[in-house]
């Protein structure tokens, strides 16, 4: 059976009304507080905010024998991503795309 996409799929069984509609989805505009926000309100971090405090541990390795830094993009990866060793430095293949 060949199905015509341009038709309406709209059919009167699927005929709820608007306030149905309205009925069953919560109204956002209304003055009432998430619970779960509420109870955490610190649940989260603002943009810019103030992270002077905190201390980071951080192990940073040097590049291995089997990787290399892309000029161009300045990421260490892997040998098999090098596309060519030339003299303006070593291009991975995402680069040279």
């Amino acid at each position: 059976m060949a199905t015509d996409y341009d038709a309406p799929r709209k059919t009167e069984d699927d005929g709820e009304s608007i306030e149905a509609l309205k009925e069953r989805v919560p109204d956002k505009l209304s003055g009432s507080v998430d619970v779960e926000d509420a109870d955490n309100p610190s649940g989260f971090e603002l943009p810019g905010a103030d992270l002077s405090d905190l201390e980071l541990d951080v192990v940073v390795l040097p590049a291995q024998d089997d990787e290399f830094t892309c000029m161009s993009c300045f990421l260490v990866k892997h040998r098999s991503q090098l596309d060519h060793d030339g003299a303006d430095g070593t291009i991975c293949v995402e680069c040279a795309a």
